[in-house]
């Protein structure tokens, strides 16, 4: 922690003692700098402080600007709606939502940043509050369909999470029509003082009708506010600094060209960010991973850094990609292609024979790759001992057998330390040129896949460990660990399931996770209890702080190493080279600390938007996939169990639900406790992980939901 943050700190706890002894006396914001002895300079940091007090409930703010101490009832938070009125607030540091009745809503929308009053008594196990104030909005615009009517229109919200229209007047329409896709600003919101039921707005963007191709992909773009075009400026700086690499270029940088070493990615892959090379000398193993320079050609605060900031990550929906940096550097002098000089930064690291780290160098660096590799040629090379493909690559085979056994001692290592390895059925949506879907077919990890991940997973590792002891600015990925309450609700769950792991009395370890994984491979079980796991478990995310990983088993981890999609990697790739070239000096290093906390926030943030806009683009083609096949039957495994239904997963991992109205034969009640829906009379039950035979009843996809019916076959 920098000597900056640890005296916010300090001034913080100062506060949260002074209004726990009840000694603390209402000041303005201004008078508190002065009883604090803060700067002028360190007023924003103490207003930030402050702001995480009235959030905490643990400070309020009087109508004369006045901070005082707080009841605990007034809270700030995230604003999550529901289509029937009613919604949640997350506020940051609680674990549990609060629970906002429809009518305590009082206009907030999905994403607003409210201001809440707690409410005395519960709703169940969730604490009711009230908004009472609306502090920012969290949508300036909606997309949604057109309805017509003869002096006005409405945009209804393709996200149903909207629990309002968008009242548009006539001459504000743009001329949509009936089922135009299209993109509405909020001009007015929900005033309901004044009696106003609707936000008002503005047609700013007609995407075309409803049922044009790539229509309903774009409206996914655009509701998630995905920035899609590059402008003119940044494309130009782009095409400008995209030169091949010279002479100049190489000086100081390690010469690795006479280097065997390969990219091995998906066939369809055009943005090859990382290579590998291994050789064994002297009964050492030495892995290099060598991972694209994009920082040499994207400067720090340049146009092109701006929109990589902002975009945070690239997007990679069904139909197409929206890269975070323009294809000419991300699928060209970015890209290590096969045969062409490259710029690098490399991980060289010595490793012995029972897959100890014995030595590392982190270098600037310049490569040629030998080969473009596919996941699939090196399977067929090291699984099916294809030999053909072993002809065609024979040279690469060797060293090929070599990353094999030592991918298999590091994994072999991980597994020990109590690493967890979800394998999750993954699925890839084929589509014509109409963008209608014509296959679902499974994608599954392979020893080619595997061994990348260890070697990435190692290398990423390297690079946090060494500047953690650097004691430098640096950005982590951090997965903290699990809920207790959570994980006592699972472990309960699983014991119902058939299957136990051991807890302490508030913490459970990674390994006791890792065996439970290891008990359900390969059965029908696995993909429900993995993914009954993942859900119990926190999300990872990006943070200035080491923290550790939970799910990894180790104490520092970063994402070094890809730098052409993920912008937290190109921004300690600019904190490696100054390391590197001896420019980490302490006006560098406090300009590190001033802008990583916002980029470690603000790319988790973009992480989470991308993530949500790929699960919904799957669940839309999944969904029209399934159109096809109404009343067509399938087998599959229940995935869930709720009071409304019951959720069940086919084997090329669509999803759907059978209403709990749709269950034949009995009147059905919810057993809370095991997860079972049980007949009242004749006593048949539905459970976690049980076969069945479904029937795809129909399919709704403006909701993107698939629903099913037990087969009578």
């Amino acid at each position: 922690m920098s000597d900056q943050s640890e005296l916010l700190e300090k001034r913080k706890n100062m506060i949260c003692r002074l209004v726990e002894d009840e000694m603390y006396v209402p000041m303005k914001e201004k008078e508190l700098a002065v009883f604090l002895q803060v700067s002028k300079e360190e007023r924003d940091e103490l207003k930030k402080v402050l702001d995480q007090l009235l959030m905490e409930g643990k400070l309020r703010i009087t109508a004369r600007g006045k901070y005082m101490k707080g009841d605990g009832s007034v809270m700030t938070g995230v604003f999550t709606s529901h289509a029937k009125g009613f919604g949640f607030v997350t506020v940051e540091g609680r674990e549990e939502d609060l629970f906002i009745p429809a009518s305590r809503v009082h206009g907030a929308m999905h994403k607003d940043t409210v201001r809440v009053k707690v409410l005395p008594g519960q709703r169940g196990n969730r604490q009711e509050a009230e908004v009472t104030d609306i502090i920012a909005r969290g949508f300036t615009q909606i997309v949604g369909i057109y309805q017509q009517s003869k002096n006005y229109g409405f945009v209804v919200p393709d996200n149903t999470k909207f629990a309002y229209d968008i009242f548009i007047p006539k001459e504000k329409s743009m001329g949509a029509v009936d089922g135009h896709k299209v993109v509405a600003e909020i001009t007015k919101y929900v005033d309901e003082e004044n009696g106003s039921r609707n936000p008002e707005g503005k047609i700013v963007e007609i995407l075309g009708h409803v049922n044009d191709p790539g229509v309903d992909i774009m409206s996914i773009v655009k509701g998630f506010e995905l920035p899609v075009e590059f402008t003119e400026k940044q494309l130009e700086q782009a095409a400008r600094v995209a030169k091949e690499v010279s002479t100049a270029d190489r000086e100081g940088r390690m010469d690795l060209r006479d280097m065997q070493m390969v990219t091995i990615d998906g066939e369809d892959a055009k943005d090859l960010d990382d290579a590998v090379s291994l050789t064994i000398e002297d009964g050492y193993f030495h892995l290099g991973v060598h991972i694209a320079d994009v920082s040499n050609y994207v400067q720090e605060n340049s146009a092109l850094d701006r929109e990589a900031v902002s975009r945070g990550t690239s997007v990679y929906l069904v139909d197409r990609v929206i890269p975070m940096l323009p294809h000419i550097l991300s699928n060209g002098i970015c890209s290590l292609n096969a045969g062409e000089d490259r710029l690098a930064l490399s991980c060289l690291m010595k490793i012995d024979e029972k897959g100890n780290m014995v030595d590392y160098r982190i270098t600037e660096s310049v490569i040629r790759v030998n080969r473009r590799m596919s996941y699939t040629a090196v399977k067929r090379i090291l699984e099916d001992h294809d030999e053909e493909m072993i002809r065609e690559y024979t040279e690469l085979v060797p060293m090929f057998q070599n990353m094999q056994a030592l991918s298999a001692i590091i994994r072999k290592n991980r597994r020990k330390r109590g690493s967890i390895d979800f394998d999750f059925p993954e699925s890839k949506i084929l589509l014509d040129k109409q963008g209608h879907p014509t296959d679902i077919k499974p994608y599954e990890r392979n020893v080619a896949t595997k061994m990348i991940e260890d070697f990435m997973l190692m290398a990423n590792e390297t690079v946090a460990q060494h500047f953690y002891w650097l004691d430098s600015p640096f950005v982590y990925r951090t997965h903290e660990s699990p809920d207790p309450d959570k994980m006592k609700k699972l472990v309960y769950l699983l014991r119902g399931l058939g299957y136990t792991i051991k807890m302490g009395r508030d913490e459970i370890h990674p390994k006791e996770i890792q065996k439970l994984l290891e008990k359900v491979d390969g059965s029908d079980a696995e993909a429900l209890i993995s993914r009954l796991t993942l859900r119990s478990m926190k999300q990872a995310k990006y943070t200035t702080e080491c923290t550790g990983h939970f799910g990894l088993a180790c104490q520092y981890y970063c994402h070094f190493t890809s730098p052409i999609r993920r912008y937290p990697d190109l921004q300690i790739h600019r904190i490696i080279k100054d390391q590197l070239r001896g420019r980490l000096t302490e006006e560098k290093m406090n300009h590190y600390r001033e802008i990583l906390p916002e980029v470690a926030k603000h790319s988790s943030q973009t992480e989470r938007r991308a993530e949500e806009a790929e699960r919904e683009t799957d669940k839309l083609k999944k969904a029209e996939y399934m159109a096809d096949h109404i009343g067509e039957t399938f087998e599959g495994v229940i995935s869930g169990v709720t009071a409304w239904g019951v959720y069940v997963e086919l084997p090329n991992t669509v999803e759907g639900m059978i209403p709990v109205d749709y269950l034949p034969g009995d009147r059905y009640t919810f057993d809370e406790e095991h997860y079972e829906l049980i007949g009242e009379h004749l006593g048949q039950c539905y459970t976690l992980g049980q076969t069945i035979k479904v029937e795809v009843y129909q399919v709704d996809l403006f909701a993107k939901t698939i629903d099913f019916a037990i087969s009578e076959e």
